[in-house]
Order: structure tokens, then sequence, then C-alpha cells
């Protein structure tokens, strides 16, 4: 068990890095505004989707067979 939570608190520190780059990489390139919207709520979803996906499998809930 503590393992299993070990393995979650690395995979959400990782995830929460990775959108965080992306997002201000977005910020950083000349796209117009709404494209940068666009962009920014595509990737916090992805990442609310991992996330998700990481705490349903820790409660043994897989989504992925």
């Amino acid at each position: 068990m503590l393992e299993g939570l070990i393995y979650l608190v690395i995979n959400i520190v990782v995830v929460g890095l990775v959108i965080w780059l992306l997002r201000f990489l977005i910020e950083l390139n000349p796209l117009g505004g709404p494209l940068r919207r666009v962009a920014n709520v595509a990737v916090v979803v992805m990442g609310v989707l991992i996330i998700v996906m990481l705490l349903m499998n820790f409660v043994g809930k897989h989504l992925i067979a």
C-alpha cells in the first residue's frame, strides 16, 4: 500500500510539472488569443484525465483494460 502511494505521489508531481511546462511554453509562443486559450484548455483537460486515471488505478478501478 505504501509503495502504491509513493508511486501515485511521484506520478502526480511529474504530471503536474509536465502540465506546468506545457502551459509555460504555450504562453511563450506568439499564438493568437483564441488559439492560446484552446491549447491551454486542451493541456489542462489532458492533465486532469491523466490524474483521474492514476487515482482510479490507485483505488483499483482500471479505466484502461
